[in-house]
């Protein structure tokens, strides 16, 4: 055993549904708030070009210079990218809607699906925890962010078309798993925007917990307000009000996740 397989690096989350609309990218953010609260260090990967996560973290378009676009097209090295947010021991890599060019620009290039990972091997030892945040679709920036990762979470919105969905994204992790990324785990499915007045919410937990077992957190996210609002003060859920139930939803959803992954 080398010097280098003792060096501490960084588990790597992808936060994936091909779906739009599920809490996604409320979910990156309030989990990366919260791991850099107890102390991880911790790097957030805007990696849909909507670049909805910088701006639930604050950082205006104007100040987005070096962004994941520049680092996946081999313009700039991944450190010249990260800035720091308002919240201590949190950074990010920013996007714009320049990164949605990248599919194409990239679709000749040899090894197009590890550019990310590449990109990646520089820094993973400056960090606990790193967080990407993938685009709600299947091409090519989401295949990046799985052959780069450890391991994968998977919101999931408690509602019929979501089970159909779900079972498309286990495929193609299947797929992935068998011939790009040996490793890549799903470290557990977090059902969103649960609605406990709603009988096709119990439904649907129900259906999937007894599909995935203990694949589903026990923990779920509750439609809320607050959580929603956040995006527009530039803050995460849990800075913009601690004691929302929302956000006493995703503190629990993270020390789960501490437990189950060990970090």
């Amino acid at each position: 055993m080398n010097q280098q397989d003792n060096i501490k690096k960084a588990k790597i989350f992808s936060i994936v549904n091909q779906k739009g609309g599920v809490g996604k990218t409320t979910t990156a953010i309030n989990i990366a708030t919260a791991m850099s609260a107890i102390g991880k260090k911790v790097l957030l990967i805007d990696m849909d070009p909507q670049g909805n996560a910088s701006t639930g973290l604050g950082v205006d378009v104007g100040e987005r210079h070096n962004t994941i676009y520049e680092v996946i097209i081999g313009q700039i090295e991944a450190s010249e990218a990260i800035i720091k947010t308002k919240i201590p021991n949190l950074k990010i890599i920013t996007s714009t809607v320049d990164l949605s060019a990248s599919e194409v620009e990239l679709v000749n290039i040899e090894q197009r699906e590890f550019l990310l990972k590449n990109s990646l091997e520089k820094i993973v030892v400056d960090f606990d925890v790193i967080i990407i945040d993938c685009p709600p679709s299947l091409g090519l920036l989401t295949l990046n962010a799985l052959c780069a990762s450890d391991s994968i979470l998977i919101p999931m919105q408690c509602e019929f078309f979501s089970l159909e969905g779900l079972s498309h994204l286990l495929n193609t992790v299947g797929l992935i798993k068998d011939n790009l990324n040996q490793n890549l785990a799903i470290s557990g499915i977090i059902l969103t925007m649960h609605d406990k007045r709603n009988k096709l919410t119990e439904q649907v937990e129900e259906d999937v917990r007894n599909f995935l077992g203990d694949k589903v957190y026990e923990s779920y996210i509750p439609r809320n307000v607050k959580l929603s609002e956040a995006p527009s003060y530039g803050l995460p859920g849990i800075i913009y009000d601690s004691k929302c139930t929302g956000s006493v939803a995703y503190l629990k959803l993270v020390k789960e996740i501490i437990k189950k992954e060990q970090i």
